[in-house]
């Protein structure tokens, strides 16, 4: 069975840096991403991707559990690089969450993962997936990958933590942390 690709594989006139495309996101915090429009958060866990507000975070959280199973992932485009940072990133602060941790102990663990502006991107010799993954040009696209990255970051955080405490009980759910200790493809950012 083939891993889940990106539904954004499609999208027309996507603007690339490197090979990784900047898709537009439905997100509060500024960068240089395309705003969507948004939703009430009643809705925001239900989005369909046929939905004009649905955006590559949505599929990374919805794809994340089936996808995280997988060794091999063909990429087929920038969509997909998105997707694959995404679940790498989804891995990484799932490791900060606990069993049994406080939602807000959590938030402050997991947004201080999001908040530090020292992390590695394509072309760093600390990024794991370089040989996937092509280099900035320069100096100034580097700057708005990172900027866009430190977005993309930001609020996955945010809607992570949503589900992974969305029933209220101020626990964390098992079958969320339950996938702590997987690794997508056998890396980590």
């Amino acid at each position: 069975m083939p891993a889940y690709h990106s539904v954004f594989l499609d999208e027309p006139n996507q603007q690339t840096i490197g090979n990784f495309a900047l898709l537009p996101l439905r997100t509060r915090t500024r960068g240089p991403a395309q705003q969507l429009p948004a939703v009430p958060p009643a809705e925001e866990q239900t989005l369909t991707a046929d939905s004009p507000s649905y955006d590559p975070l949505d599929e990374i959280l919805s794809l994340f559990r089936a996808n995280t199973f997988f060794r091999n992932f063909e990429i087929k485009g920038p969509a997909d690089r998105v997707l694959i940072y995404g679940i790498l990133y989804v891995s990484e602060i799932l490791g900060k969450i606990k069993p049994g941790i406080a939602r807000r102990e959590a938030e402050k663990a997991v947004m201080n993962v999001a908040l530090d502006s020292n992390f590695a991107i394509p072309g760093d010799a600390g990024f794991p997936l370089n040989q996937a993954y092509e280099a900035p040009a320069d100096r100034n696209e580097a700057e708005v990958l990172r900027q866009y990255l430190m977005q993309v970051r930001q609020e996955l955080a945010r809607r992570l933590l949503d589900r992974v405490f969305a029933d209220g009980s101020g626990v964390p759910s098992k079958w969320w942390l339950s996938f702590q200790k997987r690794k997508f493809m056998g890396k980590q950012l």
